[in-house]
């Protein structure tokens, strides 16, 4: 499923595009479930739970196909990106239910300022002048979505911003785990305890879904899984400096998918806000390239990244 490849820049773009429409596509069905449309409204539980089974089941297919060598994994590592990961989609899945969703994916983006920030007291990094002010720069955004007046303030982006904090802290896992183990062993590990924690998590809350449901779930799963091969694959093609910054048309399809099926249309501020986030979160992709440190994979909205 991953195979080391010469580089390939146009061919890394395609395929995180194409990752990103699929990451946008899991939030629309997420929408959808949670939402009502398809029958009465799931809770966000429920649905990160059919997201990690259903994608476990065809990392477990493809496992079985293909025999890869699986080396022992580091469980601690893996359990921590996992509940992070799982915690962060949970939230999103939760966020897009009540605000649009280009202001929720938006909000998201903030995660690798926040991994930035946890990098200093988990990680022992040094922060510079330039990637505080990309970090101020992001969280003005993150403050402009939020709406702060007492008419028109969205609790419920409040969500996207605790979903974009626990994937920061899955990014500093990710660090760590990164170069240690292979690709698809680490994505196989981290659905397989996925499934495990959402399992428990949903007991309080399952309730039986309705066919259309049971379809958007597999839906999600399979559009998940394979966002998560791609967006692996176009790490591999290009500089990561390079390629991960295209991560952020996932922005762009959450709003056409939210536009063309709900009817929703972003006014002004999430517009402005959308737009000074992604300056803020330019800025830092900026200055990693430039002090010449691979940028952290950013886990989309959903959780996605390897």
């Amino acid at each position: 499923m991953f195979v080391a490849r010469p580089l390939n820049p146009p061919l890394a773009i395609a395929l995180m595009l194409s990752a990103t429409a699929f990451i946008a596509g899991t939030t629309l069905l997420a929408k959808a479930i949670g939402g009502g449309h398809l029958g009465p409204p799931l809770h966000p539980l429920q649905i990160s739970h059919g997201r990690f089974i259903f994608a476990f089941a065809l990392f477990a297919s493809a496992a079985a196909v293909l025999r890869p060598r699986i080396q022992r994994p580091d469980l601690r590592l893996h359990l921590g990106r996992t509940f992070f990961g799982w915690s962060g989609v949970t939230l999103m899945f939760a966020a897009v239910a009540f605000i649009p969703m280009g202001d929720a994916t938006a909000i998201s983006f903030l995660n690798p300022v926040f991994a930035m920030l946890l990098a200093i007291p988990l990680l022992g990094e040094r922060v510079g002048r330039i990637r505080w002010s990309a970090a101020c720069i992001a969280l003005l955004g993150a403050l402009i979505l939020l709406r702060p007046t007492p008419a028109s303030f969205q609790p419920a982006a409040l969500l996207a911003l605790v979903a974009a904090v626990a994937m920061g802290l899955e990014v500093i896992f990710i660090k760590k785990l990164a170069g240690r183990e292979a690709p698809f062993q680490i994505l196989l590990v981290n659905n397989a305890i996925g499934v495990v924690i959402a399992s428990l998590a949903v007991i309080p809350v399952w309730t039986p879904p309705t066919p259309a449901q049971w379809v958007a779930l597999a839906a999600i799963g399979a559009l998940m899984a394979t966002a998560q091969v791609f967006f692996i694959n176009a790490m591999a093609r290009a500089d990561a400096s390079f390629v991960a910054p295209f991560s952020y048309a996932t922005l762009i399809f959450a709003a056409l998918y939210d536009a063309v099926v709900f009817g929703t249309r972003p006014d002004a501020v999430s517009w402005m806000g959308a737009l000074v986030i992604l300056s803020g979160a330019g800025l830092l992709a900026w200055r990693e390239a430039r002090l010449g440190k691979p940028r952290p994979p950013v886990p989309p909205a959903s959780g996605a990244a390897p």
